[in-house]
């Protein structure tokens, strides 16, 4: 690998975290495949190239869908011939609501984008890892405070994300035959348009709204980075960043 870049996939890439963790590793020299369904977002990501980094691949598709899963790893294999890290992102969640109350589309919907997703890449990463050479790499999984606490009305939300540990700590384990490291960055709070409305108020566990602090996304670009730019035999194996004042410890 001397002189080659190193490559990476960003779920997600099309806003948010995953957009900054993107632009983070580009600049560091990453060449970096950029996933997410909105083809013009991604785009709007891969112009934002820094000079002197790494090179962006637009990868339109969907985490849910197998085919374009695959699809995206192929292009990937076509255009880098290997693959270093990939950063499942990708999440999204339903409107809150009582368990009782929520239809079963909008918890399919959830389980398949948040859980299923992460797992169709992660299965694809680890193929494409397991034969490259030299072999291995590292996958990061996008977890939330949620893998450890919930917030009201948010059943679909908090499952899948304390699923996302069962998956992180399996992949740790049988990856290591293949020098396959996974970790799981658990994060709360950070701004971007999926917590926007916790700058006007949310909902709280004892029924109030509250207004909560936000942190500046690029700690969770320069958190990833860190992970990702550690040797193979050493690993973060849970990392949770959050806005210090937000509610946590002690929510509930």
């Amino acid at each position: 690998m001397t002189g080659k870049a190193r490559v990476a996939l960003v779920t997600g890439a099309s806003s948010g975290i995953g957009r900054a963790v993107a632009l983070k590793l580009q600049e560091a020299g990453y060449d970096v495949a950029l996933f997410a369904r909105r083809a013009a977002e991604l785009q709007k990501t891969a112009d934002q190239a820094k000079a002197g980094g790494g090179r962006f691949l637009v990868v339109p598709g969907d985490v849910t869908d197998e085919a374009d899963v695959k699809a995206a790893f192929d292009k990937i294999r076509q255009s880098f011939g290997r693959l270093d890290l990939l950063f499942n992102n990708a999440g999204t969640f339903a409107q809150g609501m009582p368990l009782d109350e929520l239809a079963l589309d909008d918890w399919r919907r959830v389980v398949d984008v948040n859980l299923t997703g992460p797992f169709l890449c992660a299965r694809e990463a680890i193929r494409m890892m397991k034969t490259q050479e030299p072999k291995g790499g590292r996958i990061i999984n996008n977890g939330s405070i949620s893998a450890h606490v919930p917030r009201p009305l948010s059943a679909p939300y908090t499952a899948t994300k304390h699923a996302i540990t069962g998956l992180t700590k399996s992949i740790s384990l049988d990856g290591r035959a293949d020098n396959i490291v996974c970790s799981q960055i658990d994060i709360g709070n950070a701004a971007t348009d999926f917590t926007a409305k916790m700058a006007s108020g949310i909902l709280q566990a004892d029924g109030s709204t509250k207004i909560e602090p936000r942190m500046d996304v690029s700690h969770v670009a320069d958190a990833v980075a860190y992970i990702a730019n550690l040797p193979l035999d050493a690993n973060v194996q849970f990392m949770t960043l959050m806005a210090t004042a937000m509610p946590y410890v002690g929510r509930g």
